[in-house]
């Protein structure tokens, strides 16, 4: 069948949205790659922030320095690094400033929900370096703002972006303050703090101990979850005092209200928690690097993968940002903010906030966005009134207002459809492939493959809007059935992402402004739309720029933020944790289908009330699903990882242990964190899989499987685990290197009452290990007290389904014991499983480690493992 008239019109509108989304899609990248920002190099003034200088710092971090992990002893000589610099800094200040650089050593135990999960934490010797920087009339109780990054890496990483980069950046900031000549007129204290990594013990060493604590009035946070790209203000608060000073300072504004909605979904946690929520209550922000993901707590975290512009951005935004709060004078310390309530709510109330294009910041308080954010409602209910003024019969208000909500209802089904087509199309994909997640190394291959399909579910419902009939009359009004059909579409529509404004609103959430911009921009499009439509008729090009042209700044921002998403979530998809088989297989492709018809959705919806009745046909439906079809197929052809794109593989050498000097038995435990299984990963490692004894007939029966239990030693993060397997391996190598291995006595038992209740002091020794990372106890059994966290007990946990039991993870100075003691409200036994983690690993296990491709981070270490019972 040839094509009409109205087909080759179809087509010419599609040609040209494809080339206007195509031109958003280059900003975009270009913007999200921090491409609009010049870096400066070493030659660059005193007074000016410079990233070459910055990243001078960190490859003396990351490259001189040898791992800056717990237990190794690269993490001693980054704080001498620093101190070092600091120290520097202090001897070419002038005769106006004071500066004190100082180290302390923190202590303590407390109790904390981590990735939903409760722990015990308890911490010895964390080294924190600390500068405060004033002038030289302060005294030591003025207000003061916080700088806060941590200095320590996690297992296996250079740690360049997370946290080189922020180390390196405050360094910078801390030089340039000095260099400048700028006296703030409130202190700065730079917290340096090394113990970040094992759940933010630094910050709360320092919130709980230090001398200085108690004078923050304002902090800001700096973090990485990767590489660079934008430097997004994830959280502010409490209140809306931090978000508005970034607002009126940051001069590449990358912050979003939405960013704080989401923070909790995201597997992870800063020390934002501590400063703001859990102990400090001090207003401030979180400003994290979020893109290059890839390569989060993986070895591939190196200063070569840094993003030129990131630091030089954060750098800019930083200095306007602690001038900012020094001179604001809502800078209260911890006694002033506890008699003094701040006016007009500011400590009360979180903001609407978010940067356009990075170029500005619109900001309004949570009292303006109730007005604002319920106008489209009003502006909804009265046009259903007023649309046929002055004929405002009742019975005509309902039959207007009915078809708005059909039209809504229709709306609502494209957007569902939007998402729920591609997710279908991404699972029948992989009924047909030997593996998942096609498009993490290759993120166009996403666009690709679902933006299409998502384009035909936006469409369909569409194409039947014909077969049911409108409440209104066309023959008693004097307009055409088009007209009204037009005018049930639009509004409907409008209809919609007013609801969804109202939802935002209600729920106290800060997003509801993408959906009231939409709703606004719709409103402006349409009078537009209707005053060429009456020029140049509904069929007309000029009127559907009428339409779409005044859309273009609220698009172009849906296409920006989408893009941000969408790269963001393909990266972080790589740690998103594994998930049983065999529905696990199908979770993160599903996940990211259904993301990109969400963001589809949201960019193409608001034009679809025109541009549908001009796509919704057959050849254009026909095109898009030929489109799908062939990028599936293509996608199938494209390898999932690379060394832009690495796999995460957790590798333990388990040691059970009986004993100080005993090893029971040994063995390889392995897991990922993502769809593609092990027998993925060892079907493309034949060299790994030949040493393990793995063959082609080999299965993966349930002698193989380990369970949750095996990896308590990184516990909450090992729930990020499943389909664990394990293969035995030799132990009596490790006795060359340890003369004794970790093991628990019991010192005394108390009896506390005639019912059996007992307390029993204990003593763990750690034994000859150098390296370790961290020790977990984990004790089932009729526990009622015990010496950590002030003599509280954690909510119970359950490991593998076993019985209630309570964790506590301990931290620092390996060279001496921990002593302890438990109470148990019975007689009956108490068991605790002990898990130390090491980062040394045997010849043969380092053998087995390089033995993997290049594609796959193999995460190493070695566990000692031992049980008693009390």
């Amino acid at each position: 069948m040839g094509w009409g008239s109205r087909d080759v019109a179809a087509f010419k509108c599609l040609f040209l949205l494809a080339l206007m989304f195509g031109i958003m899609s280059c900003i975009t990248y270009w913007i999200i790659h921090m491409k609009h920002v010049a870096p400066l190099g070493l030659d660059a003034p005193s007074d000016r922030f410079s990233e070459a200088r910055v990243v001078e710092h960190i490859r003396q971090l990351t490259v001189e320095i040898d791992g800056r992990q717990e237990g190794h002893p690269g993490l001693e000589e980054a704080a001498k690094y620093i101190r070092k610099e600091l120290e520097t800094i202090a001897s070419r200040a002038g005769p106006d400033y004071r500066i004190e650089v100082e180290e302390s050593l923190v202590n303590g135990t407390f109790n904390m929900l981590f990735l939903r999960h409760s722990i015990s934490l308890g911490y010895r010797n964390h080294k924190n370096v600390v500068m405060r920087i004033s002038s030289k009339l302060s005294n030591d109780r003025d207000p003061s703002i916080l700088v806060n990054g941590h200095f320590d890496s996690p297992l296996g990483s250079p740690g360049a972006g997370d946290c080189g980069s922020c180390v390196a950046s405050m360094l910078e900031l801390a030089r340039l303050i000095v260099d400048s000549g700028w006296i703030p007129p409130q202190p700065i204290i730079f917290l340096f703090n090394g113990a970040e990594e094992l759940f933010l013990l630094g910050s709360h060493g320092f919130v709980k101990t230090h001398k200085w604590s108690n004078t923050v009035g304002a902090f800001i946070n700096i973090e990485a979850s990767g590489t660079g790209g934008f430097d997004l203000v994830c959280q502010s608060g409490p209140g809306s005092w931090p978000a508005h000073v970034y607002a009126q300072s940051a001069k590449y504004p990358m912050a979003n209200s939405v960013a704080q909605d989401m923070f909790g979904i995201i597997p992870g946690d800063t020390d934002y928690r501590i400063f703001a929520e859990d102990y400090g209550n001090i207003p401030g922000l979180d400003i994290i690097f979020v893109l290059g993901g890839y390569f989060y707590h993986t070895s591939y975290d190196t200063v070569e993968r840094l993003l030129p512009g990131s630091i030089q951005a954060r750098g800019e935004n930083l200095f306007r940002l602690t001038k900012a709060f020094a001179n604001s004078s809502l800078l209260l310390n911890a006694g002033e903010r506890s008699l003094k309530v701040a006016p007009h709510g500011t400590m009360e109330d979180r903001a609407v906030f978010f940067d356009y294009l990075s170029w500005f910041m619109i900001y309004y308080s949570r009292n303006l966005s109730v007005g604002l954010h319920s106008l489209p409602l009003v502006v909804f209910l009265l046009m259903s009134l007023f649309l046929h003024f002055p004929n405002c019969a009742v019975n005509l208000w309902i039959a207007t207002l009915c078809d708005f909500l059909k039209g809504t209802l229709f709306h609502a089904v494209s957007l569902v459809s939007a998402i729920v087509l591609p997710v279908v199309f991404a699972v029948l994909r992989l009924f047909f492939s030997s593996q998942a997640m096609n498009w993490f190394a290759h993120p166009f291959l996403a666009f690709l493959m679902f933006v299409p399909c998502s384009l035909v579910g936006l469409l369909l419902p569409r194409t039947v809007w014909g077969f049911f009939p409108l409440s209104q009359d066309a023959s008693h009004l004097n307009v055409s059935n088009v007209v009204l059909s037009d005018n049930a579409c639009f509004w409907g529509a409008f209809g919609l992402y007013t609801f969804i404004t109202m939802v935002y609103l209600l729920a106290q959430l800060g997003g509801g402004f993408l959906t009231c911009m939409i709703s606004l921009s719709m409103l402006l499009a349409w009078f537009a739309y209707c005053i060429m439509r009456k020029r140049c008729g509904r069929q007309s090009i000029k009127s559907l720029a009428g339409y779409v042209v005044p859309m273009i700044p609220c698009v172009l921002y849906s296409v920006y933020y989408s893009g941000f998403l969408v790269q963001f979530l393909i990266e972080k998809m790589g740690m998103m944790g594994s998930l049983p088989q065999p529905y696990g297989y199908f979770v993160q492709d599903a996940v990211v289908a259904a993301t990109i018809g969400l963001v589809t959705g949201w960019c193409m919806g608001p034009l679809m009330p025109v541009v549908g009745h001009w796509l919704a046909r057959s050849s254009i439906l026909q095109c898009f699903m030929q489109v799908t079809i062939i990028a599936l197929a293509l996608s199938s052809q494209f390898f999932p990882y690379s060394l832009d794109a690495p796999k995460r593989v957790v590798l333990q050498h388990t040691f059970n242990t009986a004993g100080a000097d005993k090893v029971v038995d040994s063995r390889y435990d392995f897991s990922v964190v993502d769809s593609n299984s092990l027998a993925f990963l060892f079907k493309h490692s034949p060299e790994a899989s030949k040493m393990l004894d793995i063959n082609s007939e080999f299965s993966f029966n349930s002698n193989y499987h380990s369970d949750g239990s095996t990896w308590i030693a990184l516990f909450p993060v090992s729930f990020l685990f499943s389909g664990s397997l394990k293969f035995p391996a030799d132990g009596d190598s490790i006795l060359k290197h340890y003369a004794s291995f970790p093991h628990l006595t019991v010192r005394n038992t108390k009896s506390i009452s005639e019912a059996g209740h007992r307390r029993v002091h204990l003593e763990l020794h750690l034994g000859s290990l150098g390296e370790i990372w961290a020790s977990v106890l984990n004790i089932t059994g009729p526990l009622s007290n015990w010496s950590f966290a002030d003599y509280r007990l954690p909510a119970p946990e359950k490991i593998s389904g076993g019985p209630p039991s309570y964790i506590c993870r301990l931290s620092g100075s390996s060279n001496e014991s921990w002593t302890f003691w438990l109470e148990a409200n019975s007689s009956e036994a108490l068991r605790m499983d002990v898990a130390v983690l090491d980062q040394y690993l045997v010849d043969d296990t380092k053998k087995l480690k390089s033995f993997f491709p290049s594609w796959a981070d193999v995460t190493a270490f070695s566990t000692f493992f031992s049980s008693y019972n009390l």
